[in-house]
């Protein structure tokens, strides 16, 4: 059986995924053309007797279809958190775990910053306004957003615990793959600051409050 036409259509096959591929700006489109040159490159090489390419289609197969999964899984979970309660679950399997003890700095005030935190336990303050963060929040992202990229506050932890990190350039990645991510961190980041600006002004006027001065009465003689 001549099957010399197949390895001439499955190099132009192959040609055009590549280009194809190379117009591509997000992720989830690239693994589905590479999911597809898969197949066909592992259909052409089964009666052209080319192991070598079958081999390695064959593990390429696999991985592309579980990065597609997860890029799926990471989309629907950043939907589900813009509308809801700006949840950082599907956030996690991004981080990297990272024990804090009590007295521990985890950044300083003017710091070139470089990555944020999910806090998981323990008690930790931000220095400069008082503020002591609960387990789930997020904190370190406003320094992404800083004109220089520095720390706006110092982050202390005061109760031993656990926290998960994830660098600046992780977070940039997934917003090329996932442009949706984004809006989600621009949401996040508004939230942060708008507590912030709250718990500040509450405390103002707190100080700001009159004292009122407690008359005792006087007792009949």
């Amino acid at each position: 059986m001549d099957v010399s036409y197949l390895h001439h259509f499955g190099s132009a096959a192959a040609t055009i995924f590549v280009v194809a591929t190379a117009t591509m700006r997000t992720m989830i489109p690239l693994r589905v053309f590479g999911i597809m040159a898969n197949l066909l490159l592992i259909a052409i090489s089964i009666p052209t007797h080319n192991y070598p390419t079958l081999v390695l289609h064959a593990v390429l197969l696999p991985v592309n279809i579980w990065r597609l999964r997860q890029m799926l899984q990471l989309v629907r979970d950043v939907k589900k958190s813009v509308n809801s309660d700006l949840s950082m679950e599907w956030l996690k399997p991004f981080m990297t775990k990272q024990k804090c003890n009590a007295g521990e700095i985890l950044f300083y005030k003017d710091e070139k910053a470089d990555r944020m935190f999910y806090i998981v336990s323990g008690r930790y303050r931000l220095v400069e306004s008082g503020i002591e963060l609960p387990v789930g929040a997020l904190v370190g992202e406003l320094g992404m957003l800083s004109p220089m990229g520095e720390r706006t506050q110092t982050l202390e932890c005061i109760e031993a615990g656990l926290v998960l990190s994830v660098t600046y350039a992780q977070v940039e990645e997934l917003y090329v793959q996932n442009p949706e991510f984004g809006f989600f961190f621009l949401r996040l980041a508004s939230a942060r600051l708008f507590e912030n600006i709250g718990t500040l002004e509450a405390r103002l006027s707190q100080r700001d409050a009159p004292v009122t001065a407690t008359v005792p009465a006087v007792q009949p003689a």
